[in-house]
């Protein structure tokens, strides 16, 4: 598959924030390119990297990532990059001016869900999410139960 046909790539998924989906309700997504070192997107592709407690905000009129961590490559030498530092989105300027709009208006958040690879590049899909209270978090895990309970119920049947 090439991308003169139209086709695109499988993405191949590296890192996950699964505890996003469980915390926010996700309103839109977004894929934004990721400005790294060299040593930064090889311990990306090794799978180095957790996205946990991390978000994206607009500062300076850039969207920036904070709080990702990607851990040193093993393999760099004397050079090597800062775990946490900030990293620097890039979005088409309406995308940010957009986000920029939303997040200061509506009280939402910007959180990455994963990264993965596309094309060869990193990429992050980044959401435009509002935080869900606890008694939300409790309903979602009653009903992910009660639907796991009844698939599990008819699954039984049938072996019957």
């Amino acid at each position: 598959m090439s991308k003169r046909d139209g086709t695109s790539r499988a993405h191949r998924t590296l890192a996950e924030n699964r505890k996003a989906r469980h915390d926010y309700t996700i309103e839109e997504t977004y894929e934004a390119g990721v400005a790294l070192t060299g040593t930064e997107i090889k311990s990306i592709r090794a799978g180095r990297i957790n996205l946990r407690d991390s978000y994206a905000q607009v500062k300076g009129g850039e969207m920036w990532l904070f709080n990702v961590h990607i851990a040193p490559y093993d393999q760099a030498g004397y050079v090597s990059h800062d775990p946490m530092r900030p990293r620097k989105l890039l979005l088409h300027r309406k995308e940010i001016n957009r986000l920029a709009g939303a997040v200061t208006e509506k009280g939402l958040a910007l959180i990455p869900l994963r990264v993965y690879l596309k094309d060869n590049r990193a990429k992050i899909e980044l959401a435009l999410a509002r935080g869900k209270k606890s008694y939300d978090k409790r309903d979602a895990i009653a009903e992910r139960d009660s639907k796991r309970e009844v698939e599990r119920a008819l699954r039984d049947r049938q072996r019957d």
